[in-house]
């Protein structure tokens, strides 16, 4: 798997979170520990998503 697709599999994965947590949060009866161990999971996905952006080349120089 290259880079790229690793990446937008990450982000993809990362938007889902943000949407459970959004879900989650809207129930009347969420339950605090689903909404932390959602987030911490999102972090989780955001810091990878940062590794794997500092491994690729940048492209934007030419």
């Amino acid at each position: 798997m290259s880079l790229q697709t690793h990446l937008v599999e990450l982000e993809r994965k990362h938007r889902q979170l943000e949407e459970a947590i959004a879900k989650a949060v809207a129930r009347p009866s969420s339950d605090d520990l689903t909404v932390v161990e959602l987030k911490r999971k999102k972090l989780l996905l955001k810091e990878e998503i940062e590794r794997v952006r500092q491994t690729m080349p940048d492209r934007t120089l030419h």
